[in-house]
């Protein structure tokens, strides 16, 4: 983690790129100082639930400003993966309602109206500002698909969060695909070419 503060300084990630089915939630973190924080703070992948849920309140209560922004599943039908993960960054963004002095992004592809803001490949493991983000938007999307679980329990979402594991693809054989399953995906598409 080695960002260092200068001004107002945004964090931005997404999760949910890789899932069949429910949106993919981006996540916008400023900070104007930073108190004492965690050593555990990373990479959301890295970290257990509990961490995650625990380091949550501890950047909800510290952060100077967080945004959230969400694409839904057709919007990723209708416009790729990769758009539909850019305009939730966008949506994100535009949700803190501040322009920051920096803005530092997951990845490799920027994001429309702000040409200066700095990418960084593998920014979560390295960046403390954009593994804040990863955190937020992936406690946020877990939130998001524990309740379509209620909703659908058969495809197990509160446990595989839509992400294409044996459980949930056998599901899907077994049941069909709900509403928010996304039908440009491979392992969707699939089962529905066989009908």
């Amino acid at each position: 983690m080695h960002c260092r503060l200068k001004g107002l300084v945004a964090g931005i990630d997404e999760a949910g790129r890789g899932p069949l089915a429910g949106p993919v939630v981006s996540s916008c973190v400023i900070w104007k100082d930073i108190p004492e924080h965690k050593g555990e703070i990373n990479d959301s992948k890295l970290l257990s639930e509990g961490q995650r849920e625990g380091l949550f309140k501890w950047i909800v209560g510290h952060a100077y400003s967080i945004g959230i922004g969400i694409a839904d599943h057709e919007e990723i039908e209708r416009m790729n993966i990769l758009k539909a993960s850019l305009l939730s960054m966008e949506r994100a963004l535009k949700n803190t309602r501040i322009n920051p002095d920096l803005l530092l992004i997951d990845g490799n592809h920027g994001i429309e109206g702000f040409p200066d803001a700095k990418t960084i490949i593998k920014g979560d493991r390295k960046c403390f500002f954009i593994a804040c983000a990863s955190i937020i938007a992936k406690v946020t999307r877990d939130r998001i698909m524990n309740a379509y679980h209620n909703l659908y329990p058969v495809y197990n979402f509160k446990k595989n969060k839509g992400y294409p594991t044996k459980d949930h693809r056998t599901a899907i054989e077994q049941y069909g695909i709900s509403p928010i399953h996304r039908k440009t995906f491979k392992g969707v598409r699939e089962y529905l070419d066989r009908c």
